[in-house]
């Protein structure tokens, strides 16, 4: 529902998530069942008479189809088996090794059809995203084959042992908190080996990880899904945790029964929010007291009654000493309508009748699973401003001066539906998936909502959701969302990678918009139908929005629809701009270097018409280079040797990249290759220290290491191969920010005064041997370790960034000879344009930054996305360098004003580059 308050987020490893489809899809050839001429392309507009479902949807990054449609192949005999048995003997057709499919769910559905879904597996691994479903119709030696598609993911050669110690890999779990202090007390839940797609794959290990309740968070902070890589020990993949996996499932008593621990059956009253009487299934207890536990359906309801306790209590867990909301008789106080509790007793029932009536599900999890429900929880006892399904019961708070968020039914719909998704297609919470499982839960909570109270398509609060939460104003000053907001892809797709877990909310009344629309135009029960169709037997975790119109579609003809509902389900797609090549209509402003390009831990680097790239690319996951003019092609500079190969540094003709994990030993390398990647790959150094600061030029290396026993770092600098040389550096001393050009060596230098803090940009000569500037400033005491950050050599000068202590505080930009004969401010702190909390890039004639807001009132926006800016190394006016649509990210300057940076525009991380700022947007 709303968005989480309490949210921590770091670009690297968001950038991840986006990284599952890569690698250019191999050529497929039609499947021999189906007949000339050739499929339409996915996702294509439909005209006149064809059938808009296509026949064959090609996948991505796989040679596996998406989606193969018109098919009525025999297939008699056990489901599950002949499933298998039909990919098997069309191997030309699929692709896939059925031995590598393990049988997740075998669903019988509507008109004797059944959903057979398979999870894919590498060497007994699962493989994130990789299931593949099998649809078949009649039973018996009538049964045939109607469809086939899903994600299965070919070309997989990860290891499938793990490399890295099991402590290592839970301690890179829990860095990935971004918020130093929440690792105070934080846990990590491993779950398991899990093989990440793309090219070869790569073999991780997968931590739900939960904040401590330090830091900004507190015990509520959301939990982080973390997959750390298990040759290497890094952060492969990450993303905000709305429900990552299901609750145990727990046997139901039969309706009207005793239960085991002597709850009995009865009816009672109850107060809902509003104060009005409702009628509640209620259960007695052995002590002749009351609770709200619902036993006349399958799937028994509880509603428990938090009392006020801290959210963080009830997040995945149960407190033993939690009880359902209880009264001495069936007539409860007024109480449990204040808190919500009767609304959400009442309201759960109601959604359970929707999807078993309606649509033949039993329960949330299909097979009759207790549905719980916790009311009247706090944000360490302020009002808990939201309301989420934890992955095994719904929990609500409540927004001051509002009825508590179990009160709106279209709420309580969208959290179970939420549930319903955790068992179905699982779309995984980031992105245009995640996108898509909020649009799900929005059609069916406002669907649940309408259909409840009788009211027509047209009403205009049909719509909405969450409109009667507010206790003064209008439906439409209320709501949350709507669905007839009428957003479309190319005009109002906010693409991100650090907000709203990759725009999450941002972007769900797009897709959600667009199943509004079906429902207004085919029967409501026929809608509600194809799409729950949809998602149980046809999406699967990383679908996009395009596989999500496919899927529609496909179930659309599953349900009988005819041509001409069909075309009016794919209108309904088009005018919500879901068509084929909608990234492309989106009017970007920049030259794409690579689409889709970044692993977890990329930033780009640029040096004279030259970008080096950690990527997931066509070889493999490995560092790739190419021009900042777009020609050629990319190419790898990595070996393939299992190790990871980042942290890079060029100078527009040699790379230098540290390596470290897989069976190189312990610690980290240095290595050297000519961005040709044609010469030798030569090291430079092994150590175990820490290793920071990578820099060269010309015939020059420079780093840092940091000595693990003494805590000291130092610079080295090696010459043209020859043995290093530590940079002296006066006693108690330290540096950062490390920086090399054109025989001079930068850093930030670090000590003590008294009870203050110095920091001091700090330029050293190669040649002269010695320091020639050095810039200071005193940090007040305890205020931090330095005031002065992001050093760069550039234009002949030494550029910095100077924090001021107020966190909240813009920064200067500033530079000084290198003769330290003088500061000049190259940006004010004062301008509006001033950078927060950025990281630095600069070429010989101008430095670039990304700049950040914070979270305007009235939600996020394009304007408020992160977006890079551009100043003059002499100074001068600062200057958008982008009008893209989404957040921009990692800049990294190459020669003149020509930038590149990781555009999230098109919903995924893209490489990109400009020659020059747009200047005003």
């Amino acid at each position: 529902m709303p968005q989480h308050p309490r949210t921590a987020r770091t670009l690297a490893v968001a950038a991840a998530t986006v990284a599952l489809a890569l690698t250019a899809p191999t050529a497929l050839a039609a499947p021999t069942a189906l007949a000339a001429p050739a499929p339409a392309p996915a996702s294509a507009p439909s005209a006149g008479g064809a059938d808009p479902v296509p026949a064959l949807v090609e996948g991505r990054d796989t040679a596996a189809p998406q989606l193969v449609t018109g098919l009525a192949e025999p297939a008699p005999g056990d489901p599950v088996r002949a499933a298998r048995d039909h990919l098997a003997a069309h191997p030309e057709r699929y692709r896939v090794d059925t031995g590598e499919l393990t049988e997740l769910a075998s669903t019988p559905g509507p008109d004797g059809r059944r959903t057979v879904r398979f999870e894919q597996r590498h060497g007994g691994i699962p493989v994130l995203g990789g299931q593949y479903l099998v649809h078949l119709t009649g039973q018996g030696d009538a049964q045939k084959v109607e469809s086939v598609g899903g994600r299965y993911f070919t070309g997989l050669t990860a290891p499938t042992t793990p490399a890295v110690p099991a402590e290592a890999l839970r301690a890179a779990a829990l860095d990935a908190l971004s918020d130093p202090q929440q690792r105070t007390g934080a846990t990590a839940e491993d779950l398991g080996a899990v093989v990440l797609p793309g090219g070869p794959g790569r073999l991780t290990e997968h931590y739900t990880v939960r904040p401590g309740s330090g830091g900004t968070g507190g015990t509520g902070a959301t939990a982080r899904e973390v997959y750390v890589d298990a040759t290497t020990g890094t952060v492969a993949l990450a993303h905000d945790a709305r429900a990552p996996r299901p609750a145990a499932a727990t046997t139901a008593p039969a309706p009207g029964a005793a239960t085991a621990d002597g709850l009995r059956p009865a009816t009672g009253t109850a107060p809902d929010a509003h104060g009005r009487p409702a009628a509640v299934n209620i259960a007695q207890r052995p002590d002749g007291g009351y609770q709200l536990t619902d036993l006349t359906r399958p799937a028994a309801v509880t509603t428990y009654d938090a009392g006020g306790r801290d959210a963080g209590d009830f997040d995945h867990v149960m407190p033993a000493d939690a009880v359902p909301a209880s009264s001495p008789t069936p007539a409860f106080p007024a109480a449990t309508g204040d808190d919500g509790a009767t609304d959400a007793h009442v309201n759960a029932g109601i959604v359970y009748d929707f999807y078993r009536d309606r649509l033949g599900r039993n329960g949330l999890d299909g097979q009759g699973g207790p549905i719980v429900s916790v009311v009247n929880v706090s944000d360490h006892g302020a009002p808990f401003p939201n309301a989420f399904w934890d992955g095994g019961k719904m929990v609500y708070g409540a927004l001051p001066g509002h009825y508590p968020f179990s009160a709106a039914l279209d709420v309580s719909g969208h959290e179970m539906t939420h549930a319903v998704i955790d068992h179905t297609a699982n779309l995984t919470y980031f992105g245009q998936s995640g996108a898509m499982n909020e649009a799900l839960a929005d059609y069916f909570g406002n669907a649940i909502e309408v259909t409840a109270r009788g009211l027509a398509m047209d009403d205009p609060t049909a719509a909405l959701l969450g409109e009667s939460l507010c206790r003064t104003g209008t439906p439409q000053d209320c709501a949350n969302r709507r669905l007839d907001d009428h957003r479309t892809t190319v005009d109002d797709y906010l693409g991100t990678l650090d907000v709203d877990t990759g725009g999450v909310h941002l972007n769900s009344t797009i897709f959600g918009g667009a199943l509004w629309d079906v429902r207004r135009t085919l029967d409501p029960l026929t809608a509600d139908r194809v799409v729950y169709h949809a998602l149980a037997d046809y999406l699967t975790p990383s679908d996009d929005f395009l596989a999500g119109r496919d899927a529609v579609l496909a179930a659309g003809r599953d349900q009988g629809l005819d041509k001409r509902q069909l075309r009016a389900v794919a209108t309904a797609f088009d005018a919500h701009g879901i068509r084929a090549g909608w990234q492309q209509r989106l009017g970007m402003d920049a030259r794409t270097l690579l689409p889709a390009a970044p692993n977890g831990q990329a930033t780009p680097v640029a040096a004279n018409g030259h970008w080096v790239l950690l990527a997931d690319g066509p070889d493999g996951n490995g560092l790739y280079t190419g021009t900042t003019d777009g020609r050629g092609k990319p190419v790898r500079l990595s070996p393939q040797d299992g190790r990871f190969h980042s942290w890079a540094a060029t100078d527009g003709t040699t790379a230098v990249w540290e390596a470290q994990g897989g069976t190189g030993g312990p610690g980290k390398e240095i290595l050297t290759a000519p961005l040709t990647g044609t010469g030798p790959v030569r090291s430079l150094l092994r150590t175990t220290d820490s290793l920071d600061g990578l820099q060269v030029s010309g015939p020059d290396t420079a780093y840092a290491l940091t000595d693990h026993t003494t805590g000291r770092t130092r610079a080295y600098l090696v010459h043209d191969g020859a043995p290093a040389v530590g940079i002296p550096l006066p006693e108690g001393h330290g540096l950062f920010g490390l920086t090399l050009r054109d025989g001079l060596i930068g850093w930030t230098e670090t000590w003590q005064d008294g009870d203050r803090t110095v920091t001091a940009p700090t330029v050293y000569s190669i040649a002269a041997g010695k320091v020639t500037a050095q810039y200071t400033a005193h940090a007040p005491a305890g205020s931090g370790p330095s005031r002065t950050s992001s050093t760069l050599l550039a234009g002949g000068r030494l550029v910095w960034l100077d924090t001021p202590v107020d966190p909240a505080g813009r920064s200067t930009i500033r530079s000084g000879a290198v003769d330290g004969s003088g500061i000049v401010d190259v940006l004010a702190a004062s301008s509006p344009q001033a950078p927060r909390f950025a990281t630095l890039t600069a070429s010989d004639q101008a430095v670039s930054y990304q700049l950040t807001s914070a979270k305007p009132a009235g939600g996020w926006t394009n304007a408020a996305l992160p977006k890079l800016w551009q100043v003059p190394l002499a100074g001068g006016p600062a200057q958008r360098v982008s009008c893209d649509r989404g957040g921009q990210y990692a800049v990294a300057a190459d020669r003149g004003t020509r930038v590149v940076w990781l555009d999230a525009t098109a919903g995924r991380a893209d490489l990109v580059t400009r020659e020059r700022p747009a200047g005003g947007c």
